[in-house]
Order: C-alpha cells, then sequence, then structure tokens
C-alpha cells in the first residue's frame, strides 16, 4: 500500500540509478585490473585509469543528489537516509579508486589467485547493489530488495573468509617482507569494498522496514 502512496520525485531515483551503474562499471573494472595483474600485467593501467573515471562521474552524481536535498520540498523517504545511501553507494567507488591506486602506488606486477577471488566477489556485492537499488523506486519490491540484501551480506561473509585464508597463506609462504606488507593492505581493500556494499544494502533495508 505504501509503495502506491510514496512521493514519486524520479530525480533521486534516476540519480541512484546512474550511480549503481557506475558501481557495477567499476566492479568489473577492478576484477578486470587484477586479471590483468595475473594474466596480462600490460593491459592493467587501463582499468586503473577506468576506475578513476568512473570515480569522478559517481562523485558528480553524488553533489548532484545531495543539492538536490536542499531545493526539494518533497523527497521519496527520508532526507537523512537519501543522505546516507548516496554517500554510501560512493564509498564503494571511492574504495575501489583506493584499490587501483595502491596498486600503482606499490608497484604490484603481480597478484596471487586469492586476490583475484576477492575482486570476483567484490564483482558480484556491486552487480547486486545495482540490482537492489533499481528496485528502490516502489516498496512494492520490498521482498526482492531484501533478499538482494541478504545476498550481498552472504558474499561479504566469503569475502571475509577468503581474507582469512588468503592472509594465512601469505604470512606462512610469502619470503619477501616487502611483498606480504603490499599485499596485506591490497587484501584488506578489496575485502573492504564488500564491507561498504553491505552499508548499502543495510541502509536499504532499513528504509525498506521502515516504509514497506
Amino acid at each position: 500500500m505504501f509503495g502506491r502512496l510514496m512521493p514519486k520525485e524520479g530525480k533521486y531515483f534516476d540519480l541512484f540509478n546512474s550511480h549503481a551503474d557506475l558501481i557495477v562499471e567499476g566492479g568489473k573494472a577492478l576484477s578486470g585490473l587484477i586479471g590483468a595483474l595475473v594474466d596480462e600485467p600490460g593491459k592493467a593501467a587501463v582499468h586503473a585509469e577506468e576506475i578513476d573515471v568512473l570515480e569522478r562521474k559517481a562523485d558528480e552524481i553524488t553533489h548532484s543528489t545531495l543539492a538536490q536535498l536542499h531545493t526539494s520540498f518533497i523527497t521519496p523517504f527520508d532526507r537523512d537516509e537519501i543522505h546516507q545511501l548516496i554517500n554510501s553507494m560512493d564509498d564503494i567507488l571511492d574504495i575501489i579508486q583506493d584499490v587501483a591506486e595502491s596498486m600503482t602506488l606499490y608497484d604490484i606486477q603481480r597478484v596471487p589467485p586469492e586476490a583475484k577471488a576477492l575482486a570476483d566477489v567484490t564483482e558480484a556485492c556491486c552487480a547486486r547493489v545495482q540490482s537492489l537499488v533499481k528496485l528502490l523506486h516502489s516498496m512494492d519490491n520490498a521482498p526482492q530488495i531484501l533478499k538482494f540484501c541478504h545476498e550481498i551480506a552472504e558474499l561479504e561473509s566469503d569475502a571475509d573468509r577468503i581474507l582469512r585464508e588468503a592472509m594465512s597463506k601469505l604470512f606462512r609462504e610469502e619470503p619477501d617482507v616487502r611483498q606480504v606488507v603490499k599485499l596485506k593492505e591490497i587484501y584488506e581493500l578489496l575485502e573492504s569494498v564488500s564491507d561498504r556494499c553491505k552499508d548499502v544494502a543495510g541502509t536499504v533495508e532499513a528504509i525498506v522496514l521502515e516504509n514497506s
């Protein structure tokens, strides 16, 4: 019932959807970057540059959303929730960019399979974020939205497990202390992307439970 009564501020949902599209592209670019370091190192820079472009576009959308909050009389849900949602979405691409920048800063030339596994989970999380955001225009979609929130939580748990296994292997098998330091930070940053996706899912879940 509430979904049919919700104020129809389409502009907000257009902004959310556009940002979510960039998140998906960012997840794919990150997976491509890690994959390139495994198979085709010469192509890694292309993916890193793509991530920078995506992050700047996402910042513009975030700024537009926050600016609209100051001019809109009617919003589709609570203003604080809109603020929290768009900022938590922006955090995802910020962390993805942090991974890419750290790769360049530390001159990472090779990555273990565990890094690719974390990147694959990240890409899956980003896809779920896009899916749930695109359903947010109507609370009639609440069951499906909550399903995606649950899937993100499960993927984040998978990322935690992969991180623990990767760290254990790194400290046991990597003889180069400098490489240990570098990969430890890369692993932690990769895992934190799924954490930020879970933050978005938590915000959306609260919106749905409050308004449906």
